[in-house]
């Protein structure tokens, strides 16, 4: 009997194996990758998938909080879709890696949730 990989099985994946996964829209453009993962303490729920977009060679690049429940894994393409453009990404909510950005903070929150058009993750 083979012998399970302990940070991936059928249904779940360690969060160091997220990291780096490519982003895709439903078109099948690669939009970027994921660069974390944002887990609330308290209810165990996956908040964010912080998405690096934009930029070449690290400059310009800016960091999108994606809502968790807007991607979708796409087994065929090895990665996460969300349904949308890159448009749609360009005039969406975003930070630099420079900036510091109060993600507990549910004004904050509850404006990327709306921009994407889904229920805040601790509704």
């Amino acid at each position: 009997m083979a012998q399970l990989d302990t940070n991936e099985t059928h249904r779940l994946i360690s969060a160091d194996k997220v990291q780096g996964t490519v982003v895709y829209n439903s078109s099948g453009d690669k939009l970027g990758t994921v660069e974390d993962v944002m887990i609330d303490k308290m209810s165990g729920k996956v908040a964010y998938a912080v998405m690096s977009f934009g930029g070449f060679l690290g400059m310009g690049e800016k960091y999108h909080p994606l809502p968790w429940s807007t991607l979708e894994y796409d087994t065929e393409k090895n990665g996460y879709c969300v349904p949308m453009s890159k448009e749609v990404l360009e005039k969406a909510p975003t930070y630099s890696p420079s900036e510091k950005i109060d993600m507990n903070d549910r004004q904050w929150g509850e404006q990327v949730h709306r921009y994407y058009n889904v229920d805040p993750y601790w509704v």
